[in-house]
């Protein structure tokens, strides 16, 4: 399984989303009490995924878990962002930049230190 941590602030993630993260980290522990393998992905958005101490928080969440096969830290990125204008609707990331190779080297040692296969 896919399972996606956009923040694992609880505050953090409800500004980013808007809706906190209880259900996807207790989904993420359920799957781990069963032994289901997972996929950890979390992207990086500069200015709001990318803070050195949310992703250490991130990182030791991650080492509980006893089924993540793999962690993949994606980079933002805008390609959406035409098709949410052809509908009208109101882009929230508008203005993001992608992550700099820099923020992309910490996030996937602190991230992939929890796992031993990293993306």
């Amino acid at each position: 399984l896919l399972l996606d941590i956009k923040h694992i602030d609880r505050t953090a993630h409800a500004e980013l989303t808007g809706a906190d993260n209880a259900n996807v980290l207790d989904c993420a522990q359920y799957l781990s009490e069963i032994g289901k393998p997972v996929w950890i992905r979390h992207v990086l958005v500069p200015g709001m995924t990318t803070d050195e101490a949310a992703l250490v928080k991130l990182g030791a969440f991650i080492k509980t878990l006893a089924n993540v096969k793999r962690v993949e830290v994606l980079p933002y990125h805008s390609l959406g962002v035409p098709k949410w204008e052809s509908l009208g609707l109101r882009y929230a990331l508008a203005g993001a930049e992608p992550p700099t190779a820099g923020q992309r080297a910490l996030a996937e040692r602190i991230l992939c230190g929890a796992t031993a296969t990293c993306a």
